[in-house]
């Protein structure tokens, strides 16, 4: 009793150091962000590699170009010439196929792709792709709409990467185009493509003349509102709704106090779910960004919201014989929604390019908040299995006379 005593003490403390440790860790998540030391795809500067070395003319002899991070490790080398461009995309290496595809409208189906890979003999290829349908049937090698020139293009490898050089030919220089990134890790069959592992889709603007490391207004704002979209999210359905969980099942002795905690609680991770799709909504409205797991899931957890509110006020009474049908409606859901909330955090961590940063600070949330159910979990069984325990209480009777349980008297 005495040991379940001072687990009960010092849980309130325990709560406020988690609260703390949460706080200092999205600091430090901020902190690298701004110093772009982590996070995702950011502006920071490109790797001095000295491409002239392993390229063919004419790309060997191409200096100034601009680079730019665009995704994980990838970036993107580019410089007009007229009405010449020329691309540069290096990429991690090891096996398969590495592809960079210009889309109309940021989706797959209709674009077309420039495909780089080394086979089985140790020889460079580099296609161009026409992305007609989503089945491996539909993506047609030696076809497409980009405008390539004459000057043939090239794929070698430096280390642990792949570098695709070649050159488009317009009349309308690019400005911001919707860009898809994709590999697979193997080697194309007959020039037949494998499923890619992993892929993004982003808005390059080849409009700007900054040079590698410098800052893009419109890149960076669509880095800033893609970077709140994961704070927000992280915050209210990775910590807020499951904090009220945690209120609403091992508080309810604090009636009512664990009601109302409840309910502020969660209409506050309420109102950061709604920012959270808000700001989705509107990063895909300008990068055309399609992720449809991500996306998907992000409107199942928003609608499951919405009913738990909608449940709040739809609450009947106890002594409803609604009620037991309520409460498996309302438990359940909520289950649901915390966990395709954490799934959906880290399925958009994945297609963001999410840094360390990002997973280590998430994954702290999640362990604070594992450790935190274990340990409720456990006082709330040992105050069960104690109250089992206890002996029958006797009751005093009108003239104050100890009265004793029937089966404790003997006949």
């Amino acid at each position: 009793m005495a040991k379940l005593r001072s687990w009960t003490q010092i849980w309130p403390s325990f709560v406020r150091v988690c609260i703390l440790n949460l706080v200092l860790n999205f600091n430090i998540i901020a902190l690298a962000d701004d110093n772009g030391s982590g996070g995702f795809a950011s502006e920071s500067t490109c790797k001095n590699t000295n491409y002239q070395i392993f390229l063919p003319p004419p790309y060997k002899n191409i200096s100034s170009m601009i680079c730019k991070p665009v995704w994980h490790t990838y970036e993107l080398r580019y410089t007009k010439n007229d009405d010449i461009t020329t691309i540069i995309l290096s990429a991690p290496y090891t096996i398969g196929w590495v592809g960079i595809g210009f889309s109309k409208d940021g989706k797959m189906v209709g674009s077309s792709a420039m495909v780089g890979w080394i086979n089985k003999h140790g020889h460079a290829k580099i296609k161009q792709f026409y992305l007609r349908g989503k089945k491996a049937s539909e993506v047609v090698v030696d076809k497409g709409e980009l405008p390539l020139n004459t000057v043939p293009a090239a794929v070698a490898t430096n280390g642990a990467e792949i570098y695709l050089a070649f050159q488009l030919q317009t009349t309308t220089p690019y400005g911001r185009q919707p860009i898809l990134l994709a590999f697979g890790t193997k080697h194309p069959q007959n020039h037949h493509l494998s499923k890619h592992d992993d892929k993004t889709a982003i808005v390059f603007d080849f409009s700007s003349g900054e040079k590698s490391g410098s800052k893009d207004p419109a890149t960076n704002e669509l880095i800033k509102m893609r970077k709140n979209h994961g704070i927000v999210g992280i915050m209210g359905w990775g910590l807020i709704l499951p904090v009220g969980a945690i209120v609403a099942r091992y508080f309810r002795h604090k009636d009512p106090l664990w009601f109302y905690l409840h309910s502020v609680i969660q209409f506050v991770g309420f109102a950061f779910g709604l920012g959270t799709v808000l700001l989705g909504l509107q990063l895909y409205a300008e990068m055309h960004v399609h992720i449809p797991a991500h996306r998907g899931i992000g409107i199942f957890v928003f609608v499951l919201s919405i009913l738990q509110i909608l449940a709040f006020f739809l609450r009947p009474n106890k002594d409803s014989k609604f009620r037991k049908i309520w409460n498996l409606y309302h438990s359940w859901f909520g289950r649901l929604a915390v966990f395709f909330a954490a799934l959906n955090i880290v399925l958009g961590m994945q297609a963001a390019g999410a840094g360390n940063d990002w997973k280590i600070g998430y994954g702290f949330i999640v362990s604070i908040i594992i450790v935190a159910v274990i340990v409720l979990e456990v006082l709330a069984y040992l105050k069960r299995s104690e109250k089992r325990s206890l002996p029958p209480s006797f009751q005093m009777d009108s003239v104050g006379e100890a009265t004793f349980p029937s089966n404790l008297v003997k006949g």
